[in-house]
């Protein structure tokens, strides 16, 4: 669940997502009313599908919650969103993890168009091309990990959830490292976060920034008072390493390498291979 102001005056607004486990008509109602009960809240701002890949409803029957449902459709579960919001219980929906062929089968099917795409997005991995998808759509976007992630490898992640590898550890470099973005900060007296997010901000792209520490909190709230040049945005730009930038992806995980010809059937959520997911992760189980 996510809490996002906007604009320094705006109201503070609620967004929740459907869980991985729950990616299926019949539980979105369900899980909605339980995260409103839990909330003690009436109706969220945003609810989004918080993956394109379902995973089977935890159960006592099923002790591993990351077992892929080979039933999962995108359709279907929207419509389920649908009616969330002629009951009053969400005032908009959208989207989180989706590819642009998922995109648009929701969107070409939908009632109410989906407002927002939330997805990885940073300096390193700018997302150019899906961020201009949406846009066509008239779908905004959200930038998770603006910052990039700096603690991924280090955080307590859940067991079997992210299990970051040594042998990826020289990969995981994160943009506020980068001289360049220091050297900007340095400039405008700005701390390389507050570059960042400004220049994600500056692409017309929102920004939810994590943090516990109340100092950085505070001053994620303060870019709205400068702008960046058209040179910097245009030397930050060219930091982007495209997929290679990625901090979400599978070769953070154990049995990737199996992944390879299967991915996109998979990721499409009409795959009927016998698989299990462990965190976005899907093992190919050998029979």
């Amino acid at each position: 669940m996510t809490a996002s102001l906007c604009t320094p005056m705006s109201p503070l607004k609620f967004t929740y997502d459907l869980p991985q486990y729950a990616l299926r008509p019949e539980c979105v109602e369900k899980y909605l009313k339980l995260s409103l009960a839990n909330l003690q809240l009436d109706y969220v701002d945003l609810y989004l599908i918080h993956n394109s890949v379902g995973c089977m409803e935890i159960s006592k029957e099923i002790t591993d919650p990351f077992i892929l449902d080979p039933e999962t459709d995108h359709v279907k579960i929207w419509k389920a969103l649908e009616a969330q919001v002629d009951a009053g219980r969400a005032k908009s929906i959208g989207l989180s993890n989706f590819n642009a062929r998922q995109i648009k089968r929701v969107w070409q099917s939908a009632r109410i168009k989906p407002v927002m795409h939330q997805i990885e997005l940073h300096v390193f991995f700018e997302q150019r091309e899906i961020v201009a998808f949406c846009k066509a759509l008239d779908i905004e976007v959200t930038a998770y990990a603006p910052l990039g992630c700096p603690d991924i490898g280090s955080v307590g992640w859940p067991k079997g959830f992210m299990c970051p590898r040594p042998d990826l550890k020289l990969k995981m470099t994160y943009p506020l490292e980068d001289p360049l973005v220091k050297k900007i900060a340095k400039k405008h007296n700005r701390t390389p976060a507050q570059i960042l997010l400004r220049h994600t901000i500056q692409r017309d792209i929102i920004v939810i920034p994590k943090s516990s520490d109340p100092t950085r909190i505070r001053e994620n709230f303060n870019v709205f008072n400068f702008e960046l040049s058209q040179e910097e945005v245009d030397e930050l730009r060219t930091l982007d390493r495209f997929k290679e930038g990625r901090l979400f992806e599978i070769a953070i995980f154990p049995g990737y390498q199996n992944l390879a010809t299967l991915k996109d059937l998979i990721l499409s959520g009409h795959s009927k291979t016998h698989t299990k997911v462990s965190g976005f992760i899907i093992k190919i189980n050998k029979e």
